[in-house]
């Protein structure tokens, strides 16, 4: 009787230790697993936010030391390359979150599908912002020993600089500020191209991962939590493009 019974008990006690090939041995639980990862995903969002929070508070105070000098820093920024950025991450945001919900429907081509969408426009963006930044190469806008600021001294060198504001150049040593702003946009929009290209890496991943079966299985977590980067990272750009782009235009 007792040798049944504690056959029972084994039988038991290995039953309940039984847990899919996902879980990690140190959770007693898939969802103890799930509100761990989560919670460690948006303690590392939280130090991001801080991260990008001294750059804008630095943007916020120095623009207003030296206003003349970013907005005519900002009028060197296209409106139309700027915008279309801003269209094709919200677009990534929706194929994102369609991938996250793919993945949760178990729904493996979807997944595949709106994962391989996201990347598509991620490269998009991150093509886009390359053709910025030549542009200011060209003109010697990348601060540094490449860095010129003749064309905000003398009008007539670049009349691009002043077609859509006006004809009148800055005093010297506003001019000589205008190198403050595009320290300030090549760190800002430089970081986030960065967290953009760790993105699109991890999108390959997860693709190629997906194509095995990952995330369709009822483990999603990962998708979940790079869901959740992406989003920050689109919400940055959100600031970022009103920021740099919009204010004081016109």
């Amino acid at each position: 009787m007792s040798d049944h019974t504690a056959t029972g008990n084994g039988a038991v006690a290995e039953a309940q230790h039984e847990h899919p090939s996902y879980q990690r041995h140190h959770f007693e639980t898939v969802d103890q697993q799930f509100d761990a990862t989560n919670f460690a995903m948006w303690l590392f969002l939280l130090t991001e936010i801080m991260f990008f929070g001294g750059l804008f508070v630095s943007y916020l105070i120095m623009r207003n030391w030296y206003y003349p000098a970013f907005v005519e820093g900002s009028h060197q920024l296209s409106i139309l390359w700027g915008t279309s950025n801003t269209a094709v991450l919200i677009c990534s945001s929706f194929t994102m979150a369609m991938g996250v919900w793919a993945a949760e429907m178990h729904r493996k081509k979807s997944l595949l599908l709106f994962i391989g969408l996201t990347f598509v426009l991620g490269v998009a963006f991150l093509g886009i912002k390359y053709i910025e930044w030549h542009e200011k190469w060209e003109k010697h806008h990348v601060p540094g020993i490449h860095y010129s600021d003749a064309s905000f001294l003398n009008p007539a060198s670049d009349p691009e600089v002043y077609k859509e504001y006006h004809d009148k150049p800055l005093a010297p040593d506003m001019a000589a500020k205008t190198e403050e702003y595009f320290f300030l946009y090549f760190a800002m929009t430089g970081m986030h191209a960065l967290h953009m290209v760790i993105g699109v890496g991890l999108l390959v991943y997860i693709f190629f991962r997906a194509r095995t079966g990952a995330y369709t299985n009822g483990h999603f977590t990962f998708v979940e939590n790079f869901g959740l980067y992406w989003h920050f990272v689109d919400i940055i750009w959100i600031f970022l493009y009103p920021l740099l782009y919009l204010i004081s235009r016109y």
